[in-house]
């Protein structure tokens, strides 16, 4: 059952509050404020920011991942932005290992890390006990062959014989997913959603969901589409196009960034890229939302409440 915050005139006092030794995770779906509320709640903590977006780690990839600019970001410290180059295969297991070595850093020095962005495994990850295992260059490169000549839903639909749990999880047209769940299929001998266990902490922390309306939501994405269209999208894909972003398996199937390559290509008109932008993010935002909703831990927030870094204080107060 989903966690809420009572507001109260006692909880509402937050000048006596302390904050030991806690893990703050602002979670949510695309475009609901996350970034905003993790910037109001680091100027009123000793805290620091990690990034937890897994499109936020590329370099170059800012118009089209909503990525603080950095004068927005110049007050407080910020981790893990910009870390790969676009021609780097997304590494939740590399990404694990380096973001807990800055939580525990910040701890050992008494900051807060502030863990913000809507990818839930790199969340996960970090906060809870996963081990991933390690990839097998020769069985990777055999299914991905077999991706490029038989396509993701004919994978897919073994994956379904193997692992009727990953299946249902991993859309059928995802195929480094699908690739990546057969790859540990077979590299281990079980099946792939064995490797996510029952929620087991290793800190000490607190998970605050932004909730928005699902209407408000769509809204929001369509205006932030629009936003990154006349922030340059289009010039920034061309100029990642020089650096390989046409050769980036996971950075080029990126929201926006796809949808401008194909536009690019001469595969869509710009208008539709534009569009086709937009209901891809709002599919993506109604996964990531049901991704955070499963876990019990998330403490949801209106997204819109005057009073809302108060309560986010007073919510993480309740762990420390």
């Amino acid at each position: 059952m989903n966690t809420t915050i009572r507001r109260t005139d006692a909880d509402l006092d937050v000048s006596h509050l302390t904050f030991p030794g806690v893990v703050v995770a602002v979670v949510g779906p695309t475009a609901s404020g996350k970034s905003d509320l993790a910037l109001a709640l680091a100027a009123r903590l000793p805290a620091e920011v990690i990034n937890a977006d897994s499109m936020q780690l590329y370099r170059g990839m800012d118009v089209g991942t909503a990525k603080l600019t950095p004068v927005e970001r110049a007050s407080v410290t910020h981790h893990l932005l910009d870390v790969w180059p676009v021609t780097y295969p997304a590494n939740v297991a590399e990404y694990q290992g380096v973001a807990r070595g800055v939580v525990d850093d910040l701890l050992a020095r008494g900051r807060i890390p502030i863990l913000v962005g809507g990818s839930g495994l790199y969340v996960r990850a970090v906060l809870d006990r996963l081990d991933f295992p390690g990839t097998d260059p020769d069985v990777r490169a055999r299914i991905e062959a077999e991706l490029a000549d038989l396509g993701a839903p004919v994978l897919h639909a073994r994956l379904a014989l193997l692992d009727p749990a990953s299946a249902t999880a991993i859309l059928p047209t995802n195929g480094r997913r699908i690739v990546r769940a057969l790859e540990v299929i077979e590299i281990t001998g079980g099946v792939f959603t064995a490797r996510l266990p029952e929620q087991d902490d290793v800190y000490s922390s607190v998970q605050i969901g932004l909730d928005v309306p699902r209407a408000e939501l769509d809204a929001r994405i369509d205006a932030r589409v629009e936003r990154m269209w006349d922030s340059g999208l289009v010039a920034e894909v061309r100029a990642l196009i020089g650096d390989g972003l046409r050769e980036g398996i996971t950075a080029s199937r990126a929201l926006g960034y796809s949808q401008v390559l194909r536009f690019l290509g001469g595969e869509l008109t710009e208008s539709e890229a534009r569009e086709e932008t937009k209901r891809a993010t709002r599919r993506f935002a109604r996964r990531q939302d049901t991704w955070f909703r499963r876990d019990s831990r998330v403490v949801w927030l209106p997204y819109d409440a005057a009073d809302l870094i108060d309560r986010a204080l007073v919510a993480i107060n309740q762990v420390a």
